[in-house]
């Protein structure tokens, strides 16, 4: 994909206003590993090559499994998973692919039994961060680097 033109050059507001919510999110008290599996999550059912390449080179900084990296796409079938990352990434993707049947009750029980409320919230403002990422990104034509 070629970039289309530089967004934070265009209207560098939006790229301000972008990293004070990425900042909230990362300061919210969502472990910082499980924050990055949910960038990656995300980042991978949209699609957005940018963000994915992003988020797992700071997933392996952070000293994250390769092979937890690797079968994130998978995580159902993985056992690498704790019950609690189970839960924010199946929150993730209904979250993410909101428009096809919301947020079911017993996903949110799932998460609601992992997560207490100001994490659940927390966890929503991460997912939703990153999904707005994906979507300047893709929009944009912001490419992984070669």
């Amino acid at each position: 994909m070629n970039a289309r033109f530089n967004y934070a050059k265009v209207y560098p507001e939006v790229l301000e206003k972008m990293m004070e919510m990425e900042n909230f999110a990362k300061n919210s008290g969502i472990d910082i590993k499980l924050y990055e599996l949910i960038k990656i999550r995300a980042s991978q059912i949209n699609g957005c090559a940018f963000c994915i390449n992003m988020h797992t080179v700071d997933a392996r900084k952070l000293g994250e499994e390769e092979r937890r990296i690797y079968l994130l796409n998978a995580w159902k079938e993985a056992p690498y998973y704790s019950e609690k990352e189970r839960a924010a990434l199946e929150l993730t993707e209904y979250v993410t692919k909101i428009s096809e049947q919301g947020v079911p009750e017993e996903v949110y029980d799932r998460v609601r039994k992992q997560f207490q409320d100001k994490e659940f919230i927390a966890l929503v403002v991460v997912i939703n961060t990153i999904n707005s990422w994906n979507r300047i990104a893709i929009s944009t034509g912001m490419a992984a680097p070669n």
